[in-house]
């Protein structure tokens, strides 16, 4: 699963690694993104409808009992992931959240108005697909082919050659205002599957800020967290160094038990 306002083909280069490696994957394009249908907002966005989509998805895959996956998400995904590993821990073989699952945006903005202000989308639509194309490469000269691409996919490329984001800035506020209110401390806490937290150290000060909501989390959990900090990583690191976080995520499914679970 990706992050706010981007989308599936993020992770194109990890599931090829992945491949190459003899394990399948399945990314989606969760609702509102990509090319999934876009409820209005007033639909829902919250934690219990994303989940609900993703449960749903499982069931029709086959991807349930001795199938059951794991499930890996990306910021506000890796939340997704952590919320609904914690409610239907039958579903799910493990967790693991890349750059997420233990945001906590409340701590940091503790009013919805500053968050919203703070944390609201440019307005992209009308952008030049060339010029946004190019500001991807020089902003990300080490990114690989698949990871520039997979950003250029956030957005419909209409008939002019300009961009739109394929999520509106009103669902996109909707997501962000169900990530300010989500609490994954909680989450962590009802956690009873692997779970695995890919870090990037870009060296900023919100590195601090992620290392202590990490530890608060892991703190709550009753099973052991295993933690990885991808140093001098951007926040996509899944698209920066795919084949590193491809090594990661079969490492993470090796932790985990492979033994179909019978809730009591």
């Amino acid at each position: 699963m990706h992050g706010l306002a981007s989308n599936a083909r993020m992770w194109d280069g990890a599931a090829a690694a992945l491949l190459e490696r003899g394990y399948g994957s399945i990314s989606v394009d969760l609702r509102g993104h990509g090319q999934s249908p876009k409820p209005e907002v007033d639909d829902g966005y919250g934690f219990d409808v994303v989940t609900k989509d993703l449960l749903d998805l499982l069931v029709d895959e086959g991807l349930t009992g001795e199938n059951r996956p794991v499930l890996v998400g990306q910021s506000w995904g890796g939340n997704v992931a952590v919320d609904l590993a914690a409610n239907a821990p039958d579903a799910v073989r493990a967790v693991v959240a890349v750059d997420g699952g233990v945001i906590r945006l409340a701590d940091r903005f503790p009013e919805w108005d500053e968050c919203a202000e703070k944390l609201a989308p440019p307005n992209l639509v009308g952008t030049p697909e060339s010029r946004m194309r190019s500001w991807m490469t020089s902003a990300h000269p080490d990114w690989p082919t698949s990871g520039i691409e997979g950003s250029m996919a956030n957005f419909e490329v209409r008939s002019d050659a300009t961009l739109a984001p394929w999520l509106t800035r009103d669902r996109h506020l909707a997501v962000l205002r169900a990530l300010w209110e989500h609490d994954p401390v909680a989450c962590f806490a009802r956690l009873h599957v692997p779970a695995t937290l890919l870090m990037a150290d870009s060296g900023a000060d919100w590195t601090r800020d992620k290392a202590a909501g990490a530890a608060v989390c892991i703190d709550a959990s009753p099973t052991a967290v295993s933690v990885e900090w991808f140093v001098g990583a951007d926040h996509d690191l899944h698209a920066q160094h795919p084949e590193r976080t491809a090594e990661s995520l079969i490492a993470a499914h090796h932790r985990s038990p492979h033994t179909a679970r019978t809730s009591s």
